[in-house]
């Protein structure tokens, strides 16, 4: 009868959630520690400096993956606790990096930045997730954005923050009083955050005492999860706009330089990847999957012909708008990953079913970027058989998810 509480209660979580994401996104502001870490060890190659994040990304997959087996075992609470644990770890360690040994140094930083904090950030991304998006069931995609902008922020925001720092204190004490600083946020975040345990309308779902979600005929187990066809196609769709995405994204700096556009454009970028993820959470909640889904594969394909125009007419304004559009793309993924697995697989293994889609982002990571530096290599400078293949990419997701439709029509999701 009094729906207000609850109301209440839901608002607050995605507060606290997407703060708690906030600070977790600032493993994705790797590049913020980059330069200082190269000035302070003038031997490691840019192949060296790379490797961290792209370890903390494997490491991220596995941490929400593991984050989903454990949270109803031992509850979002415990979990985010762990993965604060993790990041004071982490952090901490790094800031102990002995600077008169780089080769020791270095894997230091690959230990305790790609893999600690590596599996902490997943751990409390998937734990926040997996919680939050319980208390919006109809607006699963709407929250999912509010929460994934958040998370993709974290670099942009504390970006500013971290320099001051550097500046004051030097990198090793900035490191450890980062770990402190994200480590007791996320533990006190951890203590206001839980599952829903009210059913109101338009609020809470239900759950048991033991925090799961109430018997759905739609949720599916992952192993169900894997044995449908429409599971597949929508996992390699991500795959293939994520990686259209961050052939553009991991070189915007580049790519606006060669043409004429200021290098600070990647930070626009990264503004447009956190709106993506909003606007594309809304337009899931609105108008369906499918047609959430379409319009995220076109504006890639879109962006990849504004990149190339832009390459063959020198035009900066194309550059700009295709930098634009392939940043609210890539920013949509994550936002439709949450919203299609919650649609398709039920809330009950959520967090499990969720973690198991990111892993699209390992190929995604993998095979974009290195594809793209060996068409640039290739080519002798240029980036446009990076524009072709991101359009031809962008047509794919396309592709597939007409197909995905089809499937989930046979296999009882549609």
């Amino acid at each position: 009868m009094n729906n207000a509480p609850a109301q209440k209660n839901c608002w607050l979580q995605l507060a606290v959630g997407t703060l708690m994401l906030l600070l977790a996104g600032l493993l994705y502001g790797w590049s913020i520690f980059r330069k200082p870490l190269g000035e302070l060890f003038p031997v490691w190659s840019a192949t060296n400096l790379s490797a961290p994040f792209s370890i903390s990304m494997i490491f991220f997959c596995l941490g929400g993956f593991l984050s989903g087996k454990l949270l109803q075992r031992v509850g979002s609470r415990n979990v985010v606790w762990m993965a604060a644990f993790l990041l004071l770890t982490g952090f901490s360690a790094i800031a102990c990096m002995p600077t008169d040994d780089a080769v020791l140094s270095l894997y230091m930083l690959y230990i305790f930045y790609g893999v600690l904090c590596g599996l902490g950030v997943g751990m409390a991304y998937n734990a926040v997730i997996g919680t939050v998006v319980q208390w919006f069931p109809g607006r699963s995609g709407t929250a999912s954005g509010i929460l994934l902008m958040g998370f993709g922020f974290g670099g942009i925001v504390l970006g500013s923050l971290v320099n001051l720092l550097i500046a004051a204190i030097g990198l090793a004490q900035t490191f450890l009083a980062l770990g402190i600083f994200i480590a007791s946020l996320l533990f006190i975040g951890a203590c206001i955050l839980k599952a829903p345990e009210i059913a109101a309308a338009g609020g809470a779902v239900a759950t048991s005492a033991a925090g799961t979600v109430a018997d759905d005929a739609r949720n599916r187990s992952p192993r169900q999860m894997l044995q449908t066809s429409s599971f597949w196609l929508f996992f390699f769709c991500m795959v293939a706009i994520n990686a259209a995405g961050l052939m553009a994204i991991g070189s915007a700096a580049s790519i606006a330089l060669l043409y004429g556009a200021p290098a600070t454009l990647g930070l626009i970028v990264s503004v447009f990847n956190g709106a993506g993820r909003v606007a594309f959470g809304m337009i899931f909640d609105r108008s369906g999957r499918k047609i959430a889904m379409l319009l995220d594969a076109a504006v890639a394909v879109l962006a990849g012909v504004c990149l190339l125009a832009g390459a063959f007419a020198d035009s900066v304004v194309m550059v700009i708008v295709g930098l634009v559009l392939i940043g609210l793309s890539y920013g949509g993924c994550p936002s439709l990953a949450s919203a299609v697995i919650n649609r398709f697989y039920g809330a009950r293994y959520y967090p499990v079913n969720f973690s198991t889609v990111n892993f699209s982002l390992i190929p995604a990571a993998l095979l974009g970027p290195m594809i793209s530096g060996g068409l640039y290599d290739r080519s002798g400078g240029s980036y446009t058989g990076t524009f072709i293949l991101m359009i031809a990419l962008g047509a794919l997701g396309i592709v597939l998810t007409f197909a995905l439709s089809a499937a989930a029509r046979r296999d009882g999701l549609e």
